[in-house]
């Protein structure tokens, strides 16, 4: 896990962005040798609960880095759900500017509302692999308030309606989340288990 944010590293990892690029410099050569492929996610992407804004040359350079020590596959993580769609998309633009070769993934928590918007931008600017939970469950416990991942259901139903094939069941991600509510005593936050699919 590279981070993108001072405060947070220390906290959550206990390293500054920098460290923990050595860090993933230092064990690559054993996660290649033992024929595993290399994936990474940069942590508090687009902000830093402690520290503010991030500086987009550190996470290019955290992703230029990742690309240096053989990672595949390579996310960034909008931790504490602070990115907008124009952030996602000038971010992707310069980490594939600076990692060519790495193949993206995106991680939106909606803390704040935005992240079927960022989910969007993403796939417009080209990515097509997005974490979500289903019923949105999740969160950080060093990141104060962050809300649950993006939830499933939500994203496949607004992919899907825009014409993209998901290869997931969206009446059985529905059902599961209805499920999560009662094994957790509480409602989860995904739109789809409450308003159901459209057309029904």
């Amino acid at each position: 896990m590279l981070v993108a944010g001072e405060g947070f590293g220390k906290r959550n990892q206990g390293m500054s962005p920098s460290e923990s690029a050595d860090m993933l410099m230092q064990c690559a050569p054993l996660i290649h040798e033992a024929g595993i492929p290399l994936s990474a996610t940069i942590s508090v992407a687009f902000g830093d609960p402690y520290d503010g804004e991030v500086d987009p040359l550190v996470v290019g350079n955290l992703a230029a880095r990742a690309q240096r020590a053989g990672v595949g596959e390579l996310a960034l993580g909008d931790t504490i759900g602070v990115a907008t769609p124009w952030q996602v998309r000038s971010l992707i633009e310069r980490v594939s500017m600076e990692a060519p070769d790495v193949f993206l993934r995106m991680h939106f928590h909606d803390t704040r509302g935005a992240a079927l918007a960022n989910v969007a931008a993403a796939v417009d600017a080209g990515v097509d692999v997005i974490d979500a939970s289903c019923g949105g469950i999740g969160g950080c416990p060093f990141a104060p308030a962050a809300t649950g991942n993006v939830a499933t259901e939500d994203v496949v139903y607004m992919l899907e309606r825009a014409g993209f094939e998901t290869g997931l069941d969206l009446g059985k991600l529905i059902e599961t989340a209805k499920w999560l509510e009662t094994v957790l005593g509480h409602e989860v936050s995904s739109s789809l288990s409450k308003a159901g699919g459209f057309p029904s």
